[in-house]
Parts: structure tokens; sequence; C-alpha cells
């Protein structure tokens, strides 16, 4: 299974981007999909999840600026960001909890390549 992330790039305060992360290979289905980030000198901390069904929960440095969706047809999960400030600048990492059957069943972690996001003037 792998997790290709795209759409980060270079952007001012208060401007917007939108990530996407896109699963292909082997799996059943997937379970809760999410975004983390690792800001420079600091832990990689969890963004935002989303669950198979749609539940979203956000961190609150994030909640009300950023939104989290899945196209489950797509197997692909975005990031809109809003409002980005300064302190939004990291590499966004996506991930997915996939679920296996047949050889070797069962819930595997599997993490994208991470996407930088910077916000500079």
């Amino acid at each position: 299974v792998q997790l290709q992330a795209s759409g980060g790039g270079l952007v001012q305060p208060g401007g917007s981007l939108r990530l996407s992360c896109a699963a292909s290979g082997m799996f059943f289905s997937i379970n809760h999909m999410d975004w983390y980030r690792q800001r420079p000198g600091k832990q990689r901390e969890l963004v935002a999840t989303i669950s198979s069904g749609g539940s979203t929960d956000y961190a609150d440095t994030v909640a009300g600026r950023f939104t989290i969706s899945r196209d489950n047809a797509k197997n692909t999960v975005y990031l809109q960001t809003n409002s980005l400030k300064f302190e939004d600048t990291a590499v966004y990492y996506c991930h997915a909890e996939v679920e296996r059957r047949g050889y070797a069943p069962g819930n595997y972690d599997y993490w994208g390549q991470g996407t930088q996001v910077t916000v500079s003037s």
C-alpha cells in the first residue's frame, strides 16, 4: 500500500492550500485517514482525522480553519487549509489505517512521504 501526498507549497499568511493524499495497492478497506504535521523543531502532531463514515476531529490549533474530507471511491483524503498562519509552516504527512484480508489479515498503518507547507510573506 502506498500513500501519495501532494498540494503543498509556499503561501502568504491568510492564504489557502488544498492537500491531497491518494492510497493505492492491495487492501480490503481504509478505516480512518489522518493528516499530521511536523513543525521545525517540534514533534509530529495530529492535525485532523476522518473516519470511514465521515466523522471528523481537529486539533484546537486548526479547528475552524482546516477541513478534512475523503473520497472513498478514489481512496483519497483531502485537507483544505484556510487562513494560514506562520505557525502552520510544517511538513504535512497523511496516514491511513488499512484493513487487509486474506494473507496476513489485520489493520495496518501506512504513511505518505510528506508535503511541505511554508507560510511566509
